[in-house]
Order: structure tokens, then C-alpha cells, then sequence
């Protein structure tokens, strides 16, 4: 199931699952860390109940889960779920995961610590614009597919050019992504560009009724504001809005207001993001509502 955001994948694959006696592999970049639930849209404890899912809750938050790593632990659910009889359900909208699991990634050279904290120096010290302006320098192509913010990703990019010589847009070309490894169907729900904006809008009200900013602040005070979750899309605005105002300020506030439309205005475009990514994907994409025949 891929599609973007708050398009309704969740619901599609609960409702499939329950039809072939299947279960759910989440493909969501931000759902794999502890702790990080409403801002992440995690199934509700209902839906976990209705149908077994995998790979949600599963690393710590200060842990730089990669694609290769998560295409690992999906290769393991799958086996696991397979063994019992049942049929997978990969579900998620980070594309890079599920083209990882089904075409592998393209070889690259290995990480090199010292590289990477050379990068986070930089960050620290000019901010993580200051990076990515310079991948956008070495490797525009790359750098066009990632956000500014993150850190892991960027600094992953720049590290194989400095490694290789070799642009890792280039690295990925060459790979092709065209030998499957694991055969599959892409599903998706067909939504007009205004519902779909619609749908995130509500998405985001619901999440904030549900405490979002709340469960922002207690993240932060754990120690969790440089993590790879916090950098995603809401969680970053919330804690640029967090760093000197406290959560009883905010409540009612032209600042929260101010916030939320910055949240919804970066989902859109995380939205568009997510349907470029499958643009050339044979994706079969469903009325909302029917199941795939």
C-alpha cells in the first residue's frame, strides 16, 4: 500500500488484511521509533488489534534506522509472516523502504564515523542549510530529493561523494532499481489533489485534539530533539516552536495557529514529494473504498 500521506493506505490495508487473512508490515520512516505515536499516525490500539503489524515501535529513537536496515527487518517479518500461512501487507508512504525491499539499494561505500561527525560539527556550527547547500553544490539530484532538516540523509549523501568521488544520484542511477527481488503488487487510493488536502488538514486538527504538542514537549525533555523522528515533517515545526515557549503559553495562541498552518503547508508538500517518487510506478490506484481484486 504507498500513496501519500493521509490518503487513506492505513485503512485499505486493515480492511485487505482482514479479507486474505493477512498482516502489515509498516514502511513508515517515523512509525519504526518508539515514543513518536500521534505526529507519526501509529494504528490506534483498535486497528492493532484487528490485524497483526510489524515494524512499528521497533528502534529507539537515537538509533539512524536506514532503508538497508529496515529492508532487513521487513525481509525477516516477511519470512516470519509467510511461515505462518498468512499474506504480507507492506504499508507506508517512504517509498525509498519499499523500494529497498523489493529492488535492494544500490552499493555504495560503507559509513565512516569520522566523516559523519565532521558533518554534524558543521551542522552544529552553521546550522544544517549550511550542509545541505553543500550537497546541493556536489550532488543537486539527491539533494532535490531530501529536506534541508535532515541531517542523517544528507550528511549519508555528502559522505559517499567524499568516499568515492562519485555523486550518490549517480550511485542509484546505475543501480536501476530494476531487478526484483521480492515480486509485488503497488496499491494505492485515488484522491483529487483538493481532498487529498483536505484529508491532511483534518489529520492534523485530529492530531492536535489528541495532544501532538504535548507529546512534542515531553519528547524534547527526554532528550530526543536531535533525533532523526524529530526532524520529520510536524515534529521539526513543534520543536522549533517548543525551544522557548512552553506548552501552557501555546494553548489558544496566534503562535500555535501560526504553527499548525506551517504543518499543513510542509505536508502538502511532503504529499507532492511522495506522489513524484511513484510517478513512474506501475501503481494500481483504487476508488476509495474498494478492496483489489
Amino acid at each position: 500500500m504507498v500513496g501519500p500521506t493521509a490518503s487513506g493506505k492505513t485503512d485499505l490495508a486493515l480492511r485487505l488484511a482482514e479479507a486474505i487473512d493477512g498482516e502489515i508490515v509498516s514502511a513508515d520512516s517515523v512509525q519504526v521509533y518508539r515514543h513518536f505515536d500521534i505526529g507519526s499516525g501509529k494504528p490506534s490500539q483498535a486497528e492493532l488489534a484487528r490485524v497483526p503489524h510489524h515494524l512499528i515501535d521497533c528502534c529507539d529513537p537515537h538509533e539512524a534506522l536506514d532503508a538497508a536496515r529496515w529492508a532487513e527487518l521487513a525481509e525477516g517479518a516477511l519470512q516470519s509472516i509467510k511461515s505462518r500461512g498468512k499474506r504480507p501487507i507492506v504499508c507506508g508512504g517512504s517509498f525509498l523502504f519499499v523500494r529497498a525491499l523489493i529492488y535492494g539499494l544500490a552499493p555504495a561505500p560503507p559509513a565512516d564515523a569520522a566523516l559523519r561527525e565532521r558533518h554534524r560539527a558543521v551542522a552544529d556550527a552553521h546550522g544544517r542549510q549550511a550542509l545541505y547547500e553543500e550537497l546541493e553544490r556536489v550532488d543537486p539530484a539527491r539533494a532535490a530529493e531530501l529536506n534541508p532538516n535532515d541531517l542523517v540523509r544528507v550528511s549519508r549523501a555528502l559522505e559517499i561523494f567524499e568516499l568515492s568521488g562519485v555523486p550518490m544520484s549517480q550511485w542509484q542511477a546505475g543501480h536501476g532499481f530494476r531487478e526484483v527481488r521480492y515480486p509485488a503488487r503497488l496499491i494505492g487510493v485515488a484522491r483529487a489533489r483538493e481532498e487529498q488536502d483536505a484529508l491532511i488538514a483534518a489529520r492534523i486538527l485530529k492530531m492536535f485534539e489528541a495532544g501532538w504538542l504535548q507529546e512534542a514537549a515531553s519528547l524534547l525533555e527526554r532528550g530526543y530533539g536531535d533525533t532523526r523522528p524529530m526532524g520529520s515533517v510536524g515534529y521539526r515545526q513543534l520543536a522549533e516552536l517548543l525551544r522557548d515557549s512552553r506548552v501552557a503559553e501555546l494553548i489558544g495562541s496566534p503562535r500555535l495557529e501560526e504553527t499548525r498552518d506551517a504543518i499543513y503547508r510542509a505536508t502538502r508538500v511532503f504529499a507532492r514529494r511522495q506522489r513524484t517518487w511513484l510517478r513512474e510506478e506501475q501503481v494500481e490506484w483504487l476508488p476509495p473504498g474498494a478492496l483489489p481484486v
